[in-house]
């Protein structure tokens, strides 16, 4: 009936080693004074649980980070507008050659003076020598100049620009992105809610295991007191004759392992109680107000659930997005196949205000990766993603079906147990008599006074077994979050 208390114990230990504040927390849960003691029902722990859990806080930053990260591409496709400030300075050295510029200028003055002396009628005897002698002076004047020039240019210049970029076709790029960052922020939503399916799923086992230790722990008790009872009488007939003193010393066996058993127990408990604060965040609850329970009749029906699962569980939900977003990479990677055209223009703030406006169309032909294979790769993923999900739904499918007949036999094994309890009982009180009245051994007393714990603690048991199967049909069905619905119903009986 130990439900790994080992690990527990290994996990209390890690726990004061490392200097966890478990004063508070110890003293309440294994000091005999229970001055703060707390009870919580089960509906106030849930509530507690899905506000105040670490997991709650870290899928709420998720979910809103998710959903920012969706809201901000929703500009895709808008206009890019840069403010750009360009300061820089440049060094500029040229030779530039001179031969054409020597040659044009002589050629043009020349040409000059030729026309000027013509202009004065000169008899030719005085113009051709005037214009030799000059044309020789203009050339050797000219043959003064270098054949080439050495220019350096240098500027310091600050020039502050707008400039606008808008995308004109990307191929399905633009829009693939916002699809996927929109598929993303949904399935963060779905992650939230199988959390919180988790959370109520491990709180169920946490809070109902706490109940099935108590009333383990109670039964233990009863058999204890009842042990110690025959042990007493036993020790009377044993004085005035009517039984040996090994019949006396059979029950004093039977009382010191009803002993042990209270022991044990009480330790389970211990640790499961601190297993519920701990996950509550708290430190002070022994009182739990919800009892075990069995509903008398089947509320479900199996071919509802395996019909309706799928619009109802997160997890399927959730692969079900995955494909989705598996195809939007699909066509994110053929996209990137395509061509892109892009406007662009800029326009200076400086006092030139020289501006451009052009576009741009751009085709990749060459970089190294290989884009047919990236697509067939994608596509590929959303064929796997698309295989994971009906295998998941198999799996699903059987939890449900299994979890659905044990839940039938827990309902049956109650109404059996309540009728071997009262059987029990009453084989109880007759064994006790005809001890008592010399015509029954101890052993029989012993024995009908152990078959009663026993049926007391299967009863127990056998409504952990139906919460158990109840929360994992409703976790695979994706309803668990109606688990408290079964609680308070009217068919409900209580294990108190």
């Amino acid at each position: 009936m130990s439900l790994h208390v080992p690990a527990q114990a290994k996990k209390i230990a890690l726990l004061i080693q490392h200097g966890f504040r478990l004063g508070v927390c110890t003293a309440s849960l294994l000091g005999p004074a229970q001055v703060f003691a707390e009870s919580i029902s089960y509906v106030q722990a849930e509530q507690s649980l899905l506000k105040d859990s670490y997991t709650t806080q870290a899928n709420q930053a998720l979910q809103q980070s998710a959903q920012l990260q969706a809201e901000a591409v929703k500009g895709l496709g808008l206009p890019r507008v840069d403010l750009n400030v360009r300061a820089y300075a440049f060094h500029n050295e040229v030779d530039i050659p001179l031969d054409s510029f020597k040659s044009n200028l002589e050629r043009t003055l020349s040409q000059g003076i030729n026309d000027r002396i013509n202009q004065e009628n000169l008899p030719s005897n005085i113009s051709d020598p005037l214009k030799q002698g000059l044309n020789q002076t203009i050339h050797s004047g000219i043959g003064l100049f270098p054949d080439s020039a050495n220019v350096v240019l240098e500027d310091q210049v600050i020039r502050p620009t707008v400039s606008v970029l808008m995308p004109l076709y990307t191929g399905g790029l633009t829009s693939s992105a916002k699809e996927m960052a929109d598929l993303k922020a949904q399935r963060s939503q779905l992650n939230s809610k199988q959390q919180q399916d988790t959370q109520r799923f491990e709180l169920i086992q946490a809070y109902f295991n706490a109940q099935l230790q108590k009333q383990l722990l109670a039964s233990s008790q009863s058999n204890f007191n009842a042990m110690q009872t025959h042990y007493g009488n036993a020790l009377k007939l044993e004085r005035q004759g009517f039984i040996s003193k090994g019949q006396r010393m059979q029950f004093e066996v039977a009382k010191n392992n009803a002993e042990r058993s209270v022991q044990n127990t009480a330790a389970n408990l211990r640790s499961s109680l601190f297993q519920l604060n701990n996950l509550l965040q708290r430190s002070q609850i022994t009182e739990l107000s919800t009892p075990l329970f069995v509903n008398s009749s089947q509320n479900q029906n199996l071919n509802a659930l395996l019909k309706s699962y799928p619009e109802q569980s997160a997890l399927i939900q959730k692969m079900q997005m995955d494909t989705q977003l598996a195809n939007a990479n699909v066509k994110a990677q053929s996209a990137a196949k395509k061509p892109n055209l892009f406007a662009f223009g800029e326009y200076s703030l400086d006092e030139k205000q020289n501006w451009i406006v052009g576009v741009v169309a751009r085709y990749n032909l060459f970089s190294g990766i290989d884009k047919n294979k990236n697509v067939q790769a994608a596509e590929l993923q959303r064929y796997a993603s698309q295989l994971l999900t009906e295998r998941t739904k198999q799996e699903v499918e059987n939890i449900i079906y299994t979890s659905y007949n044990e839940l039938s036999a827990a309902q049956q094994s109650h109404q059996l147990l309540q009728q071997n309890v009262q059987a029990a009982q009453e084989n109880l009180r007759i064994q006790t008599l005809s001890f008592k009245e010399d015509m029954g051994t101890a052993t029989q007393v012993i024995d009908a006074q152990n078959s009663l714990n026993a049926l007391k603690s299967e009863m127990a048991l056998n409504a952990y077994k139906y919460v158990m199967s109840l929360a994992t049909l409703l976790q695979s069905h994706g309803s668990i979050d109606q688990f408290q619905n079964y609680i308070s119903q009217s068919n409900t009986s209580y294990i108190r």
